[in-house]
């Protein structure tokens, strides 16, 4: 049976999240989404953690579910079509500040532990150095590889630290302005206890098969959620019984870990290089050729992702490892129909179609994924089923993020919209379409 994991996630005490992430959002957003396992989230911070004790009952080996009284009075919220269980996951993030040598390193790290028990043990150590009730997402003056040794301490080394967005610039493993340039670098000794790295937004798996460092490890995929609704905007797809440690050998020996759903990267907002402030964005090759200056201000650019990987690289485009796992690119509902509406994502009228559409079909990824187009088109229109088939087929066209700002992927040209206006359900079929472009700065103006 696929399992759908969306392990990094925040509740309402991070910082800059919404008030909504509270368990009850999440157990809803998770099946309206289609997703089994959810991470908590924020489980040192100590308000947070005492909700987790009140609200979860334990379930299979490792994982919880919300208590049953709470779910009963959340069902009617769930469509019929989307009802599933959902199992919880203790997880959290960490920041990491630190010198090593002559540098500051700030390092995010994801956290997943088999019980609120060990949950608590982690959270008194790390008590012990820092703030934990600052925010959800502590900032903690601690190695890496420290963080990693009590990880291990505290679960009888049952628990995974996951080095978090690995490519993002400036909190991350790999990051090009406080990271390392390797996942050995950064956990020293210790290293060989990682068994996955969280490629991030702005990356998908073929950019970090390029590194042949990476191959030893698991690639996994998260939402990075600050609202319920962004949950599973990317996920983790397991094949293996649902329990603690069955996921944690998946990720060890890659048998039961199935692939990963991803953002198309360029809507990652540190895809390409460049300075919001000027609105530059910049293909690698471009910053290289300015020596890493904005040709607007004469500023340092913003390194993304793609420079990065290009900067570590030891593989050419394309290289594909023998165990490697599938992946499949997605756009979100909402990003989907106001393509088709042509309005925001987050326009009435989009929001109120996205919840019919999954009312009658079912829970968006599967939508998304595999639903017929027939199906779709009798549900919502040709237009909207020649988008998602487009989405599918990596047909299309992108705008990349940078320095902060999230790209955008286009499936449908206005003019086709405007051509089709009018015609019958929702929309009509619409002319072939192009394929998608090479990734470059000329590709996202």
């Amino acid at each position: 049976m696929e399992l759908v994991a969306d392990l990094h996630v925040h509740s309402r005490f991070s910082r800059a999240t919404s008030g909504e992430l509270d368990l009850e959002h999440l157990w809803v957003w998770a099946q309206r989404k289609g997703i089994q396992i959810v991470g908590t989230g924020d489980f040192t911070h100590p308000g947070w953690f005492a909700e987790l004790e009140q609200k979860l009952a334990p379930a299979e080996e490792g994982l919880y579910r919300l208590r049953p009284e709470l779910e009963a009075a959340l069902a009617e919220q769930v469509p019929p079509a989307c009802s599933g269980p959902v199992r919880f996951l203790l997880s959290t993030e960490i920041s990491n500040i630190y010198k090593r040598g002559a540098r500051t390193r700030k390092v995010h790290n994801l956290v997943c532990l088999p019980s609120l028990e060990t949950a608590s043990a982690l959270a008194r150590a790390l008590a012990r150095i820092g703030n934990l009730a600052s925010d959800g997402r502590p900032i903690l003056g601690l190695d890496s590889r420290d963080l990693l040794e009590l990880v291990l301490e505290s679960s009888a080394r049952r628990g995974l630290l996951i080095p978090a967005h690995i490519w993002t610039p400036w909190f991350s493993a790999l990051g090009s302005r406080s990271g390392f340039d390797s996942i050995a670098e950064c956990y020293r000794d210790l290293a060989p206890e990682i068994v996955a790295v969280e490629t991030g937004l702005s990356s998908d798996p073929p950019m970090n098969h390029r590194l042949s460092s990476l191959d030893r490890y698991a690639l996994v995929s998260s939402s990075d959620a600050h609202s319920p609704q962004k949950l599973g905007r990317e996920a983790t797809l397991f094949d293996c019984e649902l329990a603690f440690d069955a996921l944690a050998q998946a990720l060890r020996t890659r048998r039961g870990l199935a692939g990963t759903l991803e953002f198309f990267p360029e809507e990652g907002k540190y895809h390409f290089d460049g300075h919001r402030t000027c609105a530059v964005r910049l293909a690698p090759a471009e910053s290289r050729a300015r020596a890493g200056l904005c040709p607007s201000c004469g500023r340092l650019l913003t390194l993304g992702v793609m420079y990065r990987v290009e900067e570590l690289a030891d593989r050419p485009e394309g290289y594909r490892p023998e165990r490697a796992a599938p992946f499949t690119s997605l756009c979100g509902l909402a990003e989907v129909l106001a393509e088709v509406q042509g309005v925001g994502a987050a326009s009435v009228s989009v929001l109120r179609a996205r919840d019919l559409l999954c009312a009658r079909l079912g829970p968006e990824l599967a939508l998304l994924r595999a639903l017929p187009e027939e199906e779709l088109r009798k549900a919502g229109g040709p237009l909207l089923a020649e988008a998602i088939g487009r989405m599918r087929r990596g047909e299309v066209e992108t705008e990349g993020g940078y320095d902060g700002e999230f790209g955008r992927v286009h499936l449908l040209r206005p003019e086709e919209r405007r051509e089709l206006a009018g015609q019958s359900a929702l929309f009509a079929g619409l002319p072939a379409p192009r394929r998608r472009r090479e990734r470059s700065a000329a590709a996202t103006a």
